[in-house]
C-alpha cells in the first residue's frame, strides 16, 4: 500500500462542481434518452419489448458495474478509473449515435452505463478520501444533489433534441458532455487515494481488505439502512403513475408537475445535511431522516383513509419523505464508506449496487400490487414498510463499539 498523500485539490467550489458533474453522468445518460424510446420500434423495425432493453439493461449495468469499479479504484487509484470509465461512456455514446441495428444500440447502452457509473461510485469515494466521516456526509449532501437535478432536467432536454433533430442528436449531446467532463477530469482531478494498493502482493492485500469489509457488521448496518431508507422513492416512481393517472384521473403532465415536490424535498434535505451533518453527526441525521419519513407516510395513510384519494394528499407528504431521504442518504453513505477507508471504493460500489437493485425490485413490486387491484393506500403502506426495515437494520446491526 502506498504511503503517498493525496495530491493538491483544486479550490473547493470548483472541485465540488467537478464531482457533481461526474455524479451526473450516469443519471443524465439514463434519463435523457427516455423520450426517444417509443419511436425506436419503427426506426429499427422491432418490438417494444426489445427496445425496452435499452433502458432495463442500462439500469442493470449501471448497478452491477459499481461492484467492479469501486474495488478497481481501491487498487489502482481513483483518477485512472474515472478517466477510463468516462472515456468508455464517451466512446459508447458515439457508437450509440451511429447504431445500425437495435442490437448495436443495446450493446452501446450497456457499455455507456458501465462507463457512466464510474462518476457515481468514484465521486463518493473521493469525498471520503478527503474528509472525515461527518464532513464527508456534509459534502455528499451537495454532490448527490446531481442524482435529483439530472432526472428533472434531462428528459426535457432529450425530448426537445429528439423532436427537433432526431434521436441520434441525444447521443451526440451526451458524447459532447462526457467528453467535456473527461477533459476537465484529466486536467483537474488529482489522485485522492493515498491508500491505493500496489506491489507484488497487491491481489492478496486487496482481497484481505475487501473480505474485511464484506464481513463487517457495521458496513451492512449503514449500507442496508441507506438502501431501505431511500426505498420510498422507488415505491413512488413505481406506484405513483398508476395511482395518479389511472385511479385519480389526472394527466401525465399533472403528474410531472406534482412529482417535482419529491425532487424539491430531496434537495432541501441535501442542503440541510450539508449544513448540519458536521455539527450533529451521521447517527442523528440518519434517525431524523427515518423518523421524518415515518411521520409523513403515516400522515398520508390517515389522510387517504379519511379525506379520500386526492392528488395533493399523495404528493404533499412525499415532500417531507423526500426531505428525510435527503438527510439520510449522504449520512448513511458516508458512514458505510468510512467503515474501512482502505476499501472506500468497494464500499461505495456495493452500497450503490444494493440501492439500485433493491430499488428496481421494489418499484416492480408496487407496480405489480397496484395492477392486481391494490388500492392507493398500498403506496404509503409500502413506504412505511421499507422505512421500518431500515430502522430494523439501523438498530439491529449495531455493535457495542458504536453509538446509537
Amino acid at each position: 500500500m502506498t504511503d503517498s498523500v493525496p495530491a493538491a485539490v483544486p479550490p473547493r467550489k470548483r472541485f465540488l462542481v467537478l464531482l457533481v458533474a461526474l455524479s451526473a453522468t450516469g443519471p443524465v445518460a439514463l434519463n435523457i434518452f427516455v423520450p426517444a424510446i417509443p419511436q425506436l420500434t419503427t426506426r429499427f423495425n422491432t418490438d417494444a419489448a426489445t427496445v425496452q432493453l435499452t433502458l432495463s439493461l442500462f439500469l442493470l449495468s449501471l448497478a452491477s458495474g459499481q461492484l467492479l469499479l469501486g474495488p478497481l479504484s481501491d487498487r489502482f487509484g481513483r483518477r485512472p478509473v474515472v478517466l477510463g470509465g468516462i472515456a468508455l461512456a464517451c466512446i459508447a455514446s458515439f457508437a450509440a449515435m451511429a447504431a445500425p441495428s437495435i442490437e448495436w444500440l443495446i450493446a452501446a447502452r450497456v457499455a455507456q452505463a458501465l462507463g457512466a457509473g464510474t462518476g457515481i461510485v468514484i465521486s463518493r469515494a473521493i469525498v471520503r478520501d478527503l474528509y472525515d466521516r461527518d464532513r464527508a456526509a456534509a459534502m455528499l449532501g451537495l454532490v448527490t444533489s446531481a442524482m435529483v437535478i439530472a432526472p428533472m432536467v434531462a428528459p426535457m432536454i432529450g425530448g426537445l433534441l429528439d423532436t427537433v433533430f432526431g434521436w441520434e442528436s441525444i447521443f451526440l449531446a451526451v458524447s459532447i458532455v462526457t467528453l467535456i467532463v473527461l477533459i476537465w477530469s484529466a486536467a483537474a482531478l488529482p489522485e485522492t487515494n493515498p491508500l491505493r494498493i500496489s506491489g507484488a502482493d497487491s491481489s492478496a492485500v486487496s482481497w484481505r481488505e475487501w473480505r474485511a469489509l464484506l464481513t463487517n457488521r457495521r458496513f451492512y448496518r449503514y449500507a442496508l439502512t441507506s438502501t431501505f431508507g431511500t426505498a420510498p422513492y422507488y415505491v413512488l416512481i413505481g406506484g405513483a403513475p398508476h395511482v395518479v393517472v389511472n385511479i385519480i384521473g389526472a394527466t401525465s403532465a399533472e403528474y410531472g408537475v406534482w412529482f417535482t415536490l419529491s425532487s424539491l424535498g430531496y434537495m432541501i434535505g441535501n442542503f440541510i445535511a450539508s449544513r448540519l451533518s458536521t455539527r450533529y453527526g451521521v447517527h442523528t441525521m440518519i434517525k431524523a431522516g427515518i423518523g421524518l419519513g415515518l411521520i409523513a407516510t403515516t400522515a398520508a395513510v390517515v389522510l387517504l383513509a379519511t379525506v379520500g384519494t386526492e392528488i395533493w394528499i399523495f404528493f404533499v407528504p412525499q415532500l417531507f419523505v423526500s426531505v428525510g431521504n435527503g438527510l439520510l442518504l449522504p449520512n448513511s453513505i458516508a458512514a458505510a464508506i468510512s467503515v474501512r477507508p482502505q476499501a472506500a471504493g468497494a464500499a461505495s460500489g456495493i452500497t450503490g449496487f444494493l440501492q439500485m437493485s433493491t430499488g428496481a425490485a421494489i418499484a416492480q413490486g408496487i407496480s405489480y400490487i397496484l395492477v392486481h387491484d391494490g388500492g392507493p393506500l398500498s403506496v404509503p403502506l409500502m413506504m412505511i414498510g421499507v422505512l421500518l426495515v431500515a430502522l430494523v437494520f439501523y438498530y439491529g446491526l449495531r455493535d457495542k463499539s458504536e453509538g446509537r
